[in-house]
């Protein structure tokens, strides 16, 4: 029995999938495995990208979340040996 209802199958999304795995199932074997590597090296660089950026993801959540956060930030950075030209210019003086 099948599950999806009229409507579902309607969908774009449905329309998409449907065409994607009509696509893949006409691939050869050797075009699938081609194609899976091709995959596997794009979602590697996705992982590292996700790890590399998730200390900033987490900052930026504290920050939005937690006030103190915010002040501390706007410490260090005016603590830092930054030329009062370009704080200004940031708005940090």
């Amino acid at each position: 029995m099948d599950s999806k209802s009229a409507a579902d199958k309607n969908s774009i999304v449905y329309q998409v999938n449907a065409n994607i795995e009509e696509f893949w199932s006409n691939l050869s074997e050797r075009q699938q495995s081609i194609l899976k590597k091709i995959w596997l090296i794009l979602t590697y660089k996705w992982q590292w990208q996700i790890i590399l950026n998730a200390p900033f993801l987490i900052l930026w959540i504290l920050d939005q979340t937690i006030p103190a956060v915010h002040a501390f930030d706007m410490q260090l950075i005016s603590s830092l040996p930054i030329p009062m030209s370009i704080k200004t210019f940031l708005g940090f003086s």
